[in-house]
């Protein structure tokens, strides 16, 4: 049986999480004062959307820290995982103010309420620079779920605050105030897209299944065509963290030498490593078939005859 493990992760830039905090929260207290001026439900909106982003750009920044402390006898996997539940949160919360956008915005099409157009434009203007600012340094750290939930939460801001001036150009021309809640419910449809597509991949993880991409039926084949693999059984393959897989399997192989075995068994991880990116894994090798009950167990009568390698890569 082998245990290969690799735990050197670079982690994502925390400088950039820190300019994003800043800026966010800058631009919160400008579309809250603005938007109670001018009246605009889209620009109360965006307030109140940019303070879960901060909150989420606060709870990334507390993930990326804690993610990268080391394993320990009770964590054995580290924390990896630290920065999936901090997507996931942060995806929960923003589908709980898409919903809150949509019901304010059907209360102010029921009772409209003038609009100043010239206000939400030149705040909006303002949120389209430093959103896609913010947008543009967190794609070039986003290395994980955690880092890219942060940047669908602000990429979402550049785009809805984009359509805030729109909306506001709209206003200015047609009077139509029933532009601003609608660009409201856009915004909150446009929030419910980029989470679900988050909360998926979190779940996924954080329930251990197969990581996109990835096929134990698919690895099974790859694996069969080493020279001496005679069959891959009970694969199992799954995400310690978004950019950490694991792999649990059985390989059976002829009745051979140890020196042999060692041979078949750093192909199987040098393959595992080049073709699917897999650093850790326990590879048990058998030469008897296994007798399946609750998964795959080898008969005690015939355990002895199994060839086994231990190494640390």
């Amino acid at each position: 049986m082998q245990h290969t493990h690799s735990h050197s992760h670079a982690p994502p830039s925390t400088r950039a999480l820190r300019y994003s905090l800043a800026a966010t929260f800058a631009y919160v207290l400008i579309t809250l004062f603005a938007g109670i001026r001018a009246h605009s439900l889209a620009l109360l909106s965006e307030a109140g959307h940019n303070v879960t982003d901060l909150l989420a750009l606060l709870l990334s920044w507390v993930a990326v820290f804690i993610q990268t402390r080391p394993p320990n006898a009770t964590k054995t996997f580290g924390y990896h995982r630290a920065g999936v539940l901090a997507a996931f949160i942060n995806a929960l919360s923003l589908v709980a103010i898409a919903f809150y956008i949509v019901y304010e915005a059907l209360l102010r099409m029921r009772n409209p309420v003038p609009v100043h157009a010239h206000i939400m434009i030149w705040v909006a203007l303002i949120g389209v620079v430093m959103n896609g600012t913010i947008s543009w340094v967190l794609f070039r750290a986003a290395h994980d779920v955690n880092i890219r939930s942060a940047f669908i939460h602000q990429l979402g801001d550049t785009l809805s605050t984009a359509a805030v001036i729109v909306g506001g150009w709209i206003i200015l021309w047609t009077g139509r105030t029933w532009i601003d809640p609608a660009l409201s419910i856009g915004i909150a449809c446009l929030i419910l897209w980029s989470s679900f597509g988050i909360i998926r991949e979190t779940l996924n993880i954080l329930l251990e299944g197969a990581p996109q991409g990835l096929s134990a039926e698919r690895i099974s084949a790859i694996l069969r065509t080493i020279e001496g693999v005679r069959d891959v059984h009970d694969v199992h393959v799954w995400s310690i963290g978004s950019d950490m897989h694991a792999l649990a399997c059985h390989v059976r192989i002829d009745d051979t030498t140890l020196s042999e075995s060692q041979g078949i068994l750093r192909q199987v991880t040098q393959m595992l490593s080049t073709t699917y990116n897999i650093e850790h894994t326990t590879i048990q090798l058998e030469n008897v078939n296994c007798e399946v009950d609750h998964g795959c167990v080898v008969p005690i009568a015939t355990a002895h005859r199994h060839a086994q390698a231990k190494s640390s890569r």
